[in-house]
C-alpha cells in the first residue's frame, strides 16, 4: 500500500505540472493573494490519505489475528487498496482535464469517505477489503491533482517554494500516523483507525470546496464517449488477474502462482491492451514510450525500489509482533522511524545526480539495500530490537537515494510534449512495483511458514529473496546512461 512517505516522494508528477500550466496565466496573479488557504485546501485531502495508512501498517499483525488468516491474506488486505490507487491514477488525470480539476478532487474524496465508512462498519473480512478497494479508488487523484491545480494558477517563478510547501504534509503524517495507530490499537480497538479518517475527510472536503477555485476542464457532451475505455478495461484486467495469480489461493483454491489459467488472462489482457492501444489516436497508456530505453530502465528500477520499500514495510510489521512480541504502539514507532532517513537522505541523492549522473547514485542505492536485507536476514531471533532498526533504517536510507536519480533518469529522451503523459505511466509502474511487493512478500511467507518448523527461519527466507530482487536492480542500473538532464 502506498504510504504516506511514498506519496511524499512522489514529486516526479512535478513534470505534469508545467506541460498542462498554461491555461490560467493571465489568472495567476489573481490567486497569489490567496496561496495559504488554496494550500491548505490541496493539503487536507492527502493529509486525511495519508494519515489513515499510516495507521493501517500498523494494524495489519492485529487483522491477521482477529480474522486468524494467513500472511497471504493479511497481503491481500493490504493490496486491495493499491490495485484501484493504481489503475485509476491516469484515469483521474484525464477525467481532471476534462471536467475541471477540483470537482474531481472532490468526487474522489468522498468515494474515500465513503470506503472509509463501509471498512469500519463492515461485519466481515470480505467488507473491509470492499471499503479498502474503494478508497483507493477515490485517493488515486490526490497527488497528481493538488500538484497540477497549482501549477495550473500559480506563476512558474512560485511553483517551487510552493510545491515545497505542499509536501510539508506528507512528513507530519509519516511521523504522527503509525504512533496514532499504535495507541489507538492498543487502548480502544482496531477498528477505531478508520473514525478519525472519517472526521478529516469531513473537513478535507470542506476545506477544499471552500478554499480551491473552480478551474473549468475541456470537455464536450461527446467526450466521455470518445475515451479510451476499452484502455481502462484491459488495463485493470489484466492487473486483477496478476494480483489473484500471485495470491491465487485466497481467490480460486489452487496454489499460489500456480493457477496457470490466471497467467493466462493476466498476459491475454496485457497483450490486449498493446494492441488496442496501439490502434488509439488518444490512447490511454501510451506503449510507444516504452521503446525509449531509458525510461523503461527508470521505470523498472523504480518499480524494483517501490517493491523492496513495500515488501520490507509488510514484512517488518509482522516481523517484530511475531519475532519479538512488539505491541502494536512499538511497532509503530518503528514504522515511523522508517520514514525520517527517506526525509533526511532525498534531497542528498539529487545532488549526487547532478553531480555524477543517475547511474552510480542508483546503483549504490540499490546496493545498500540488498544489504540491509541480507543483514536482517542473517539476525538471530534472541537480538534486541534495536539491531531489526538498524537494518530497517539501512534500507530506508538505500532507497531515498535514488529517486530523484531515477525521476531524472525516467526523462532522458523523452520529448516535452510528451513528459506530462510520460510522468503519468511512470507513476503507474512505480506503484505496481508496490502492489506486488506486498502481495509476492505476503505469499512467499506463507509458503516459508508452512515448509519450515521455524518462524524465524521462514522471515529469514523471504528476507533473502528480497534482496536478491533488490541485487538485481543494482545490475540493472549499470545500463543507465551516464548523463542528466538540463
Amino acid at each position: 500500500m502506498p504510504t504516506a512517505t511514498d506519496l511524499f516522494l512522489n514529486i516526479y508528477i512535478y513534470h505534469l505540472v508545467f506541460m498542462k500550466s498554461t491555461t490560467l496565466t493571465d489568472q495567476a496573479t489573481d490567486y497569489t493573494k490567496n496561496e495559504w488557504p488554496i494550500l491548505l485546501g490541496l493539503m487536507a485531502p492527502p493529509v486525511m490519505m495519508g494519515v489513515y495508512s499510516a495507521m493501517f501498517n500498523v494494524v495489519v499483525p492485529t487483522i491477521r489475528d482477529e480474522f486468524a488468516i494467513e500472511s497471504d491474506m493479511a497481503a491481500w488486505v493490504v493490496a486491495i487498496y493499491s490495485l484501484p490507487f493504481m489503475m485509476f491514477m491516469p484515469l483521474h488525470g484525464r477525467l481532471a482535464d476534462a471536467y475541471g480539476k477540483r470537482r474531481v478532487l472532490l468526487l474522489g474524496t468522498a468515494i474515500f469517505i465513503v470506503g472509509t465508512v463501509i471498512a469500519a462498519l463492515g461485519p466481515s473480512l470480505g467488507w473491509l477489503m470492499v471499503g479498502r478497494a474503494i478508497q483507493g479508488a477515490g485517493s488515486a487523484g490526490f497527488t497528481p491533482l493538488a500538484l497540477a491545480i497549482i501549477a495550473q494558477i500559480f506563476p512558474a517563478g512560485e511553483r517551487g517554494k510552493l510545491m515545497g510547501t505542499w509536501n510539508i504534509a506528507y512528513p507530519l503524517t509519516g511521523i504522527i500516523g503509525p504512533v496514532l495507530g499504535g495507541v489507538l490499537i492498543d487502548t480502544v480497538g482496531w477498528r477505531v483507525i478508520f473514525w478519525p479518517t472519517v472526521a478529516i475527510g469531513l473537513i478535507a472536503y470542506w476545506v477544499t470546496r471552500r478554499q480551491i477555485p473552480e478551474l473549468p476542464g475541456f470537455a464536450d457532451s461527446d467526450y466521455l464517449r470518445r475515451f479510451d475505455w476499452g484502455g481502462v478495461l484491459l488495463l485493470s484486467a489484466g492487473a486483477t488477474a496478476l494480483l489473484f495469480y500471485v495470491s491465487s489461493r485466497s481467490v480460486t483454491g489452487v496454489e499460489n502462482l500456480q493457477d496457470w489459467r490466471l497467467l493466462a488472462i493476466t498476459l491475454l489482457c496485457l497483450g490486449g491492451l498493446v494492441w488496442w492501444e496501439q490502434r488509439r489516436a488518444e490512447p490511454f497508456i501510451p506503449i510507444e514510450l516504452f521503446g525509449e530505453l531509458q525510461f523503461s530502465l527508470a521505470s523498472i528500477l523504480a518499480g524494483i525500489r517501490m517493491f523492496t520499500m513495500n515488501a520490507l514495510r509488510f514484512l517488518v510489521a509482522l516481523y517484530v509482533v511475531d519475532i519479538h512480541q512488539l505491541d502494536a504502539t512499538t511497532t509503530g514507532l518503528i514504522i515511523t522511524l522508517h520514514a525520517v532517513p527517506l526525509f533526511l537522505f532525498l534531497r542528498l541523492g539529487g545532488q549526487l545526480a547532478d553531480r555524477w549522473g543517475s547511474r552510480w547514485p542508483v546503483i549504490a542505492s540499490m546496493a545498500i539495500q540488498a544489504a540491509a536485507l541480507a543483514y536482517l536476514a542473517l539476525l538471530p531471533a534472541d537480538v534486541a530490537v534495536w539491531w531489526v532498526l538498524i537494518g530497517v533504517l539501512g534500507q530506508s536510507s538505500g532507497a531515498s537515494l535514488s529517486l530523484a536519480p531515477l525521476h531524472r533518469a525516467s526523462m532522458v529522451g523523452i520529448p516535452n510534449e510528451q513528459t506530462g503523459v510520460a510522468a503519468g505511466l511512470y507513476s503507474m509502474v512505480r506503484f505496481a512495483g508496490a502492489l506486488l511487493g506486498t502481495s509476492l512478500s505476503g505469499v512467499l511467507l506463507q509458503q516459508a511458514l508452512v515448509r519450515e518448523s521455524l518462524v524465524l527461519t521462514a522471515y529469514q527466507q523471504v528476507f533473502w529473496v528480497v534482496a536478491a530482487i533488490v541485487a538485481v536492480g543494482a545490475g540493472i542500473g549499470l545500463l543507465l546512461r551516464e548523463r542528466t538532464l538540463t
